[in-house]
This record gives C-alpha cells, structure tokens and sequence, in this order.
C-alpha cells in the first residue's frame, strides 16, 4: 500500500500563520505610532531603583496640554515649560540637604515637546538628589512610598 505526504494541509497552515505574524509583528509599531501621534508636549517618565533595570521601575504618562498624568502634573508641566521641555535644564533646588547614602535612581523622559523628540535618563546618588534636581517632573507618588528618604 503506497501512502503519499499531502502538503495541503500545510499549504492553508501558511497564510493563516504569515498574517499571525503581521499581527504580532504590528502591535509595537502601532503602539510607538499612536505614542508619537499624541498632541502637545508630553513625556513618557519612569524612575528605576538600582543601577541596572529590575523589576522596580515605576513610571507615567505626563501629559501637559492640559497638565495630567500624575497628582503633580501642573506644576511639572509648569517647570518644563520654563526649560523648553529639557529636563536636562531643570534648576536644582538650592536649599535641598540630602543624605550622603548611595541608593542609585535612575531617571527616564522620552517624549516630544514642542513638536521635537525629547530623550533623557540620569542616574542620581539617592532619590533625594532626584528630587533636588528634578523638582516635581520626577515626583511620581507611588515612588516616595518606594523610596523612603525622597
């Protein structure tokens, strides 16, 4: 008794797993695409304890026409409006006293302002140093009951 292979059966498998892929393969550009069609100035901000990734990162959505993202939005909006959008820029609160104990945050902003890209992270000393340096754009709620000392 002769038995044959029949590639039929994968022959309607294919496309049926080609467009499985596209699909799969067009949700993160889909995402980026709609993060980047969003209007007005806004950033993407994060905070990370450590120095390396892990698991401890918490971040928002800061959103500044009209100001929203987190309970301190107004007056982080407010602040990057001063410095074009640049946190780099940001003025370092000059009556700030932070402990000189090493527990490394690591900052992180990508978004547009002013119709240009705006990329920033900065790995500070402690999280009161973030703060010192960064005002309100940073001060993420949930991350002062992370971060004691902040």
């Amino acid at each position: 008794m002769n038995r044959f292979f029949s590639t039929t059966p994968l022959w309607h498998a294919l496309p049926a797993a080609a467009a499985l892929l596209l699909a799969t393969a067009g949700t993160a550009p889909a995402r980026a695409a709609a993060q980047h069609s969003l209007p007005g100035n806004w950033l993407q901000l994060s905070v990370t304890r450590g120095t390396a990734q892990s698991a401890d990162t918490r971040g928002t959505l800061l959103l500044c026409d009209p100001p929203q993202g987190h309970s301190h939005a107004t007056e982080a909006c407010a602040q990057l409006a001063d410095v074009g959008g640049d946190p780099r820029a940001l003025p370092a609160a000059g009556n700030t006293v932070c402990a000189l104990v090493y527990a490394p945050v690591t900052a992180r902003a990508s978004g547009r302002w002013n119709g240009r890209p705006i990329e920033y992270a900065e790995t500070f000393g402690n999280a009161c140093e973030l703060g010192a340096r960064t005002g309100a754009v940073f001060a993420l709620d949930d991350m002062e009951t992370a971060m004691p000392g902040r």
